[in-house]
């Protein structure tokens, strides 16, 4: 399979690099307006029309070199069928925040002294930070499209890095892992030797409590300064998440390695499913980015020969592993137990979540499809 990941580079151009780039992206960002606003009255989506109209424009009028133009029609198209397809109507589409899309061998390469990047005056070297990024100059990758933007005052370059790995066969699979996600254990671990792993959330819960709290302090306020500091903190908060996500994700690849089959809850559709519980608790059932921490668990383990399956999540606290009774008086939610009222077996409700995963994931493993639901 083809593995591509988002490598985000910062950049550290000099005063006068500086200036060009400003007004490249600047020029770029105009040109995307001027074909947006020629797309919202001619409804025209076809590259080669496009091209044909604007492209002598887009060269004249904002000095963009030849592969930028093509960039720009390209980057609009992009944009509006992106809109569409997410079910709103023709509206036209504004460009406000200056970037570039940069095509890898045309408009930027990597050279010895930094990433050669293509301006409206010519090339210019950029250093950039190299730590953490000398595992993607080892040949394996490909480099693509990169996407330039200049933000809080500094330079970011990202970089879409793709490369061949090669996923373990079913049968050389030793042992199955079931990662139920939740808010009090970020994440519950059942493996193949029947050993259970809590990642507590209990410092994760407050620290989100505390965000939540400023948060509603700050809303309260309702002054320009507040809101301009209202943003910072959701930038902070994004930040924040994105890292404990990471590191979780690295923790379970580590701890269970190679030829593993990792299986966690398809989640897909769990804010809208959490609309209905109480207002009070809402912000606990849907803020967290799980789906983020299962994107970075499957990367990860498809780069250290591991594999990762989505499995259909309902039932899985209600069921009993041992004797298969579903009920939803088995789950006492509230206090997080689970007793079978059939045969009586107890156990953390989060465990049993894991538990049953791992049993989803044993029987993918021997017939090559997910269960559906829980067992007869």
């Amino acid at each position: 399979m083809k593995l591509t990941l988002t490598a985000k580079v910062q950049l550290y151009p000099t005063a006068a690099q500086t200036v060009l780039l400003q007004q490249t992206v600047e020029a770029y960002r105009q040109g995307c307006n001027w074909v947006s606003g020629i797309v919202e009255t001619t409804h025209c989506l076809q590259q080669a029309d496009l091209h044909t109209e604007v492209y002598r424009p887009l060269r004249a009028q904002f000095g963009l070199r030849s592969q930028m133009a093509q960039s720009v029609i390209k980057t609009v198209i992009a944009r509006y069928k992106s809109v569409l397809a997410n079910g709103h109507p023709w509206t036209r589409v504004q460009f406000n925040k200056p970037a570039l899309d940069l095509v890898w061998n045309r408009d930027y390469s990597l050279k010895a002294r930094g990433f050669s990047l293509n301006t409206l005056a010519g090339r210019v070297q950029v250093p950039f930070a190299h730590q953490g990024m000398e595992r993607f100059f080892n040949g394996a990758w490909q480099f693509g499209t990169a996407h330039l933007v200049h933000r809080h005052g500094r330079w970011f370059l990202y970089v879409p890095m793709t490369q061949e790995v090669v996923q373990p066969d079913w049968t050389a699979i030793r042992q199955v892992v079931g990662l139920d996600f939740g808010i009090n254990f970020l994440v519950t671990a059942y493996d193949s030797q029947g050993q259970t792993t809590f990642f507590s959330g209990r410092a994760v819960k407050a620290r989100r409590a505390h965000f939540k709290i400023l948060r509603q302090t700050l809303q309260r306020r309702q002054t320009p300064s507040a809101r301009r500091r209202l943003k910072r903190l959701g930038q902070r908060e994004h930040r924040w998440m994105t890292a404990v996500n990471h590191q979780v994700s690295k923790a379970l690849v580590a701890r269970y390695g190679a030829q593993t089959l990792f299986v966690v809850e398809d989640l897909t559709g769990m804010r809208g499913a959490t609309e209905r519980v109480r207002r009070r608790d809402r912000y606990t059932s849907v803020s967290w980015a799980f789906y983020q921490l299962r994107q970075m668990l499957e990367y990860k383990a498809a780069l250290h020969q591991a594999r990762t399956v989505a499995v259909d999540p309902r039932y899985t606290s209600q069921t009993c592993p041992k004797c298969g009774h579903v009920a939803h008086g088995n789950r006492d939610k509230r206090r997080h137990r689970f007793e079978c009222q059939q045969c009586h077996y107890r156990s953390n409700d989060d465990r049993i979540g894991a538990m049953n995963l791992h049993r989803q994931g044993i029987e993918y493993r021997v017939t090559g499809a997910i269960a559906a639901g829980p067992r007869s």
